[in-house]
């Protein structure tokens, strides 16, 4: 009697484009290389030059393929920590309030296209997909290890390669909301893909935020002239409608400090080592300030007329 065969294991496949999200996006995002449009193939987008960026196994578009790589994208360790911190449920009030303030200030729901520009793990981006029906949405960052969270982080919306500070691979007056939450602002072209009247959501930390652990972990201060320089970098694109000043303490356990320094700027300056000797000699539990503030803007419609807008 014969030995049963040992089955072969199963070929790595690279996952199809997630069609749901990005069939309706293609009316949205153009080549980066001609600006032309871009359609759905089997595992990529592809427009009619030919011109074709792959999707990553783990599910996200490689729109900068061949393009230089920005050095400040997130980390896998990174990523890894402000997962855990955000899973934690200590920014949840913060999610929560993104996420109303959205829902009371976009009226079109079903037809929306959201953009997240710097989305990270795309964690707030699905809860405002939450907050409006129907929707979709279209995470943008630098980070590949942030960008196969933010591939999974909502079925209505699609995630891709890019450094916010070039111009966005997204037609002209094509989008109703864009949020900035704690990411680079590229003014211009937040008013550009923007339709006339469409809101873009900012969310900055205040002075306040982790007042307790500043000093004592290195983390970088909040410039105190951070709201002038957001004023000036929006001037002429937008009219703000509304502040939120959010602020409220949380408890956190040494693995949360950690987590929370790891996650930010702080975790290219301070060596790990030297990061979990600053944790331990706070003790354990922590109370720490959150404090931010919920801006919206309304675009300003002064263009003279778009060069690729919306189709239909």
């Amino acid at each position: 009697m014969s030995e049963p065969s040992t089955p072969r294991p199963e070929p790595v496949r690279r996952d199809p484009v997630h069609r749901g999200p990005w069939e309706a996006l293609t009316r949205v995002v153009r080549c980066p290389v001609c600006r032309d449009g871009l359609e759905v193939a089997e595992r990529s987008l592809r427009c009619p030059q030919r011109h074709t960026f792959d999707v990553a196994r783990q599910g996200y578009v490689s729109l900068l393929s061949g393009a230089k790589r920005t050095v400040n994208a997130d980390s896998a360790a990174m990523v890894q920590a402000r997962v855990a911190f955000l899973e934690a449920g200590h920014y949840a009030r913060l999610t929560e309030a993104l996420a109303r303030t959205v829902a009371s200030v976009e009226p079109r729901g079903d037809d929306s296209v959201v953009l997240d520009a710097g989305a990270g793990t795309g964690h707030y981006l699905a809860a405002v997909l939450e907050a409006l029906p129907g929707a979709v949405g279209l995470a943008l960052d630098a980070s590949q290890y942030a960008l196969r969270r933010a591939a999974r982080a909502h079925p209505r919306a699609g995630a891709a390669s890019w450094d916010v500070w070039r111009p966005f691979p997204v037609r002209d007056g094509c989008v109703d909301v864009v949020l900035n939450v704690f990411a680079p602002r590229n003014g211009a072209e937040f008013h550009r893909v923007l339709r006339p009247g469409g809101v873009l959501l900012v969310v900055t930390p205040t002075e306040r935020h982790l007042r307790q652990l500043r000093d004592r972990l290195g983390l970088l201060e909040v410039d105190p002239d951070k709201e002038e320089r957001l004023e000036r970098t929006l001037a002429g694109h937008f009219v703000r409608e509304s502040t939120e000043a959010l602020e409220y303490t949380v408890e956190l356990s040494g693995q949360d400090v950690e987590n929370l320094a790891a996650m930010g700027p702080a975790a290219r300056h301070v060596e790990p080592e030297e990061l979990r000797a600053r944790v331990a000699a706070l003790g354990a539990p922590v109370e720490v300030t959150a404090s931010f503030g919920i801006s919206v803007y309304r675009a300003r419609d002064h263009r003279a007329g778009p060069a690729d807008g919306c189709p239909g």
